[in-house]
């Protein structure tokens, strides 16, 4: 089973031809809102895989709250442990330019009211083997809480380092296994930027030190992980991308997902890589979320 916490948002996205510069105004081709959030995306990406899941998390008194669970609650996904509050539901402001890419601005809303005692209750009801999955788009040290209390308990952590935070480093050292992406690694690692090769090279080495799992996500040129003092990769598919919102937590909730069903980890590596390609193919973060079934036969 696996429990995600993190965060529930509202996306409010524009397309345009291509991505303004610092202090340009450009005109906009389109507008549309579609449920959000790292913590619900990877919930439903993990769900739409074929895993039990169990949302942990927060929305406002708003009326963007139904609308931001509505397909985490079509799914089926267990939403028991999310918490009603105050004020605004979580907001993220999205610009997807003409070549896929996208600038995301996020106001926490009701994020920012999950707190330690949430993350306590969350892992106090997980057994040894679970997989608990974190973000951080909730207080760090509510992150923090979680991840002790699943060494405690032998519950299995993945924290995607996303949103790169002041805490990310920290916190990353914490968790069992650790996704990020190019630029997020670089900072965890403590490196500038680096070449291919030389990315691998820290990638073991880090490896080494901490004993950790660590995956670095690469965008068209796939991912690569170091994982029982191997390196491993894993391509997705060779794809013309209409929207990347949604490609990073597709990969993270079908890892979880398949390290939970049993996969062998080049297995679950390359199902995860699969389907956040697929995940490009359509606009939103949610409704780009592929199914297991239509994952399948790419594998």
């Amino acid at each position: 089973m696996i429990t995600v916490f993190g965060s529930i948002n509202m996306d409010l996205i524009a397309t345009t031809p291509r991505l303004p510069k610092p202090g340009e105004t450009v005109s906009g081709s389109g507008f549309s809102t579609a449920a959000g959030g790292k913590g619900a995306n990877q919930a439903l990406a993990a769900r739409r895989a074929g895993s039990t899941v169990r949302m942990v998390g927060a929305v406002g008194g708003d009326e963007f709250a139904a609308p931001a669970l509505a397909l985490l609650e079509e799914a089926g996904t267990d939403l028991g442990a999310v918490r009603r509050v105050g004020g605004p539901t979580g907001i993220a402001l999205i610009l997807v330019g003409g070549d896929g890419e996208n600038m995301i601005t996020v106001v926490p809303g009701a994020n920012g009211m999950v707190g330690e005692q949430e993350a306590s209750a969350a892992v106090a009801v997980m057994q040894p083997g679970d997989f608990l999955m974190l973000q951080l788009e909730v207080p760090a040290e509510a992150v923090e809480r979680a991840l002790i209390e699943a060494k405690t308990r032998g519950v299995s952590s993945i924290l995607n380092i996303a949103p790169l935070t002041a805490d990310a480093v920290r916190l990353g050292r914490m968790a069992d296994i650790v996704i990020a992406n190019e630029t997020e690694f670089e900072l965890f690692a403590g490196r500038g930027a680096l070449t291919a090769p030389q990315r691998e090279d820290a990638l073991m080495q880090l490896h080494r030190e901490t004993g950790q799992t660590l995956i670095v996500t690469l965008g068209a040129e796939g991912v690569i992980a170091a994982r029982e003092s191997k390196l491993h990769r894993a391509r997705g598919l060779a794809i013309e991308p209409v929207d990347t919102v949604g490609a990073g937590d597709t990969f993270c909730g079908y890892l979880a997902a398949s390290l939970d069903q049993g996969f062998d980890f080049e297995a679950a590596l390359r199902r995860a890589a699969v389907a956040g390609s697929l995940a490009c193919l359509k606009h939103g973060a949610q409704p780009s979320i592929p199914t297991a079934n239509e994952v399948e036969p790419h594998l």
